[in-house]
């Protein structure tokens, strides 16, 4: 990644020199998209909230299995032997179950979550990439970004652009954020 960058450096480097173009670059930062976004708090409160009723299911199935070891420990000494191996091999039962529901919950989860971050990620680099048409970039960088004068920087603006469109509307429409600080590199 580090290679790619220098290389792009060198080459935009060259190609500015060489041919006297102004080029108009900008740098984006996905990582701050991803997090500040009303899309991707929309995306995150939707999957909390789908997932919450599972997630009290299992809270629940813990609490009565914690129940009844305490019973156990509490009352073995009065039990018979059968009823206590009973006793034993209904929560060694339960800690299976509950066991294989939180593994197939965490796994619906992962998926799904990738599912929404995939979602999300296609409807952030559509939105750079009409801001960027919009603003008329040359040349909009992301990730392996080392260094980038403030003014190259429009992730503000993107982020507006994205406040603007709501929490669930897809970025289709026109970018129309105030023009950056156009700077030379």
């Amino acid at each position: 990644m580090y290679r790619k960058s220098l290389l792009l450096a060198a080459l935009l480097a060259g190609v500015c020199s060489t041919a006297q173009a102004e080029l108009k670059i900008g740098v984006v930062s996905v990582p701050q998209l991803m997090e500040e976004s009303p899309q991707a708090k929309s995306a995150m409160q939707a999957l909390q909230d789908d997932f919450m009723p599972r997630r009290r299911e299992i809270e629940t199935q813990q609490k009565e299995l914690k129940a009844r070891e305490d019973k156990l420990a509490r009352d073995s000494a009065v039990m018979s032997e059968a009823e206590r191996s009973k006793v034993e091999k209904d929560l060694r039962d339960g800690q299976r179950d509950l066991a294989r529901r939180q593994n197939e919950y965490v796994e619906d989860l992962n998926v799904r979550r990738n599912e929404e971050l995939g979602k999300l990620q296609r409807t952030l680099l559509q939105e750079v990439q009409t801001y960027a048409r919009a603003q008329g970039f040359d040349l909009v960088i992301g990730d392996g970004v080392l260094f980038a004068k403030d003014g190259l920087n429009i992730t503000a603006a993107v982020l507006g652009n994205l406040q603007a469109r709501g929490k669930t509307a897809p970025a289709a429409a026109p970018a129309t954020a105030p023009k950056p600080v156009d700077k030379k590199p």
